[in-house]
């Protein structure tokens, strides 16, 4: 049985989504996709429509939500199991509102620690590469870091993901 919260955490394209919605699949039927991305381009609408068909096609009830996940986690049931996808999307959404972080912060964990059921959180691993050229890239790479680090505090499970292949980092695999 996965844990109140599971992280699963990697780069740009590595199967971390994948993962976590196998994760969500294999836990529960009754599953909540908390989806934080907004379409921005014609590039980003076509691939969030093409999620919500691949997540109406396999059963998934989904929550739009790119500022306040918080209450779908608390409004969901406590048979479901949710996947917010993705931490990244959401901490870009707000940063670029120019909105309070903290408490955007402090909203989001106190959704969490009030979730009735288990869930998983997919986030972006940005540290690893090299120091960004300006201001908002540096800002957002620090408030990431940080972001992940509370969150890998607080979860009982936290697997990275690279090349497809999950290799646990804190917890047990169920």
């Amino acid at each position: 049985m996965l844990p109140d919260l599971t992280i699963v955490i990697g780069g740009a394209a590595s199967g971390k989504s994948d993962y976590a919605e196998r994760l969500v699949r294999e836990a529960s039927d009754q599953r909540l996709y908390i989806a934080t991305a907004q379409a921005w381009d014609d590039e980003m609408r076509v691939k969030i429509q093409a999620h919500q068909d691949a997540r109406a096609a396999d059963g998934w009830r989904t929550v739009e939500t790119p500022m306040d996940p918080a209450k779908a986690l608390t409004a969901m049931a406590s048979d479901e199991v949710a996947l917010l996808d993705c931490a990244t999307m959401w901490l870009t959404n707000q940063i670029l509102s120019e909105g309070d972080l903290d408490t955007a912060k402090h909203a989001l964990f106190d959704g969490l620690s009030q979730a009735p059921g288990r869930v998983v959180i997919v986030t972006n691993e940005v540290g690893a590469g090299i120091v960004p050229e300006n201001a908002l890239a540096r800002r957002f790479r620090e408030a990431q870091g940080r972001l992940n680090r509370d969150l890998a505090e607080r979860a009982g499970l936290v697997v990275t993901v690279i090349a497809g292949l999950p290799l646990v980092l804190k917890g047990t695999l169920p």
